[in-house]
């Protein structure tokens, strides 16, 4: 994305006499408009942008500008006229009044100054942009240029800016309770990180997973090392060992695929020294499963030696299906991986690059945990303390009659009855065919566990609080989901952040309660 200003300083005129002004101006349609010159911060070209879901329509989408997120609105959306397509001459006017602002216009004109008796007020106007919109017009020989009133402009959509400034100081305070509401869950429940692995499937218990990310492209090479590891990579300022889970198994090798995905596993949920990450074939859900259905694994397999990382059996779907559970502690006691640590030094490699690079260390208490999902092409996240467990799609669901028009469906889950909502229909996207890749995220809202189909979980990522910001006000409006935007410039990123108590409306929630 390129920023590049396209304001061509003109001959500068004395205004402290208030006789003359200057304004940038620009073409939308087939009408120059015009804004103070002064209230201009700059102009780019067309950037990346994400769209926002449910946003007012002159929304385009956000944009990152030098680590800022910039929301970027259409000018031909504000003004109601119809969408024309983007080309070289496309910019972006951003105007600040304390929070900048993107604006796309067709094309720019030049910067105008005019005297005083040259405007005209907006009494007389009656033309295709609303006069609530435009302070003047400047009168010209061949032409008339409307003079737009930033504020106003700016102010469109904003209605929530007194409630997002009450989210953003309670958004600390949100992410605790969510926390204690978590440890308050029952005892009789575990929840598990599962993955697979050669066609078997594989759990860590919740605890012990820090995140979980893509494969990098580069990972670098650690010699005289044993060939299940697989070298090093970079996470955050710091150096992680990466360690194939397949051949610490003895298990055949497979080229990495777009699908695997690394596990980031340690002894303590904080403990970012004493961290590795194992690669999985590809990461299948969170479960949270009762005790009662896990067993310690039979005696005979764990003398044999090969399997004594696994601790555990849980027998899900009346024993159709089992997962092995594996121990965190006898990973991180496997002579492999304790020869990866030793040769990487990475406890002492961190501790450096900490002391070398204060401005990008960010310790443990300043982030949060986030399960990452994708709908269409946009990210979003969501607080992992908030996601009950992630499941499969199954190949049908069970339609209720007289349900509302937003469940998709129900689905038994281990007894329980749990209604289903598409959330590409509940965020007005485009529905698409069902897909392996699809989950079911399961959160409780109301009291009610609800399921919501996305489509695709693609990691668990811990994010720096420092990179989390309110969303602009003019991303949507009052009952809206996403109250946070995660800006990630250098990953060339930006998620969505939910709320998950907003993701239905109240009427909605009563007709979810009925259902259910």
């Amino acid at each position: 994305m390129s920023a590049v200003s396209n304001v061509v300083e003109p001959d500068v005129e004395d205004e402290s006499s208030g006789t003359v002004r200057q304004f940038v101006t620009f073409h939308v349609d087939r009408e120059t408009y015009a804004v103070p010159l002064a209230e201009v911060q700059e102009i780019i070209r067309l950037p990346e942008m994400v769209e926002v879901p449910l946003a007012p329509r002159s929304l385009a989408g956000l944009a990152n500008l030098r680590g800022n997120v910039l929301p970027v609105s259409s000018l031909r959306r504000v003004f109601n006229l119809p969408d024309a397509e983007h080309d070289d001459a496309t910019r972006v006017v951003v105007i600040n009044q304390g929070t900048p602002v993107g604006f796309v216009v067709d094309r720019m004109a030049s910067v105008v100054t005019s005297e005083l008796q040259e405007i005209e007020s907006t009494d007389t106007m009656h033309g295709t942009v609303a006069t609530d919109l435009v302070s003047g017009m400047i009168k010209r020989e061949n032409a008339m240029i409307m003079i737009l009133e930033p504020g106003r402009l700016m102010r469109q959509g904003s209605a929530r800016a007194a409630r997002k400034d009450a989210a953003a100081d309670l958004h600390g305070e949100r992410l605790t309770a969510e926390r204690n509401r978590a440890g308050d869950a029952s005892t009789d429940e575990i929840q598990l990180v599962s993955f697979g692995l050669a066609g078997q499937e594989y759990a860590l218990p919740i605890e012990h997973v820090q995140e979980i990310v893509q494969v990098p492209d580069v990972i670098s090479a650690v010699p005289n090392c044993d060939e299940s590891v697989l070298g090093v990579m970079t996470l955050r300022n710091r150096l992680l060992p990466l360690v194939s889970l397949r051949r610490l198994f003895g298990l055949p090798m497979s080229e990495l695929s777009e699908q695997c995905r690394i596990v980031v596993v340690s002894l303590s949920k904080h403990d970012d020294a004493l961290a590795v990450g194992i690669v999985t074939d590809t990461v299948k859900e969170v479960l949270r499963v009762q005790r009662s259905i896990v067993d310690p694994l039979p005696e005979l397999l764990a003398s044999g030696g090969s399997l004594r990382e696994v601790e555990m059996v849980c027998r899900i779907d009346d024993g159709r299906r089992l997962v092995a559970i594996l121990s965190a502690e006898r990973l991180f006691t496997n002579a492999t991986i304790q020869d990866a640590f030793r040769s990487t030094e990475v406890r002492d490699q961190g501790e450096a690059m900490a002391r070398t690079g204060d401005d990008l260390q960010t310790t443990a208490e300043e982030e949060d945990q986030f399960v990452v999902f994708r709908l269409a092409d946009e990210e979003y996240g969501v607080p992992i303390d908030a996601v009950q467990e992630i499941v499969r799609v199954p190949d049908q669901l069970t339609h209720v009659p007289k349900s509302a028009a937003f469940i998709e469906g129900m689905v038994n889950l281990r007894g329980t009855v749990l209604p289903v909502i598409d959330q590409r229909k509940r965020f007005g996207l485009p529905a698409i065919e069902r897909s392996d890749r699809q989950r079911i995220m399961v959160f409780t809202i109301g009291g009610v566990r609800t399921g919501f189909i996305v489509d695709q979980v693609s990691e668990v990522l811990r994010i720096p609080r420092s990179a989390i910001a309110p969303a602009p006000d003019i991303a949507s409006d009052d009952s809206g989901a996403i109250t946070h935007v995660a800006n990630l410039p250098a990953a060339k990123r930006m998620i969505l952040m939910l709320d998950v108590a907003r993701l239905l409306a109240t009427d909605e929630m009563d007709a979810v309660q009925d259902a259910a």
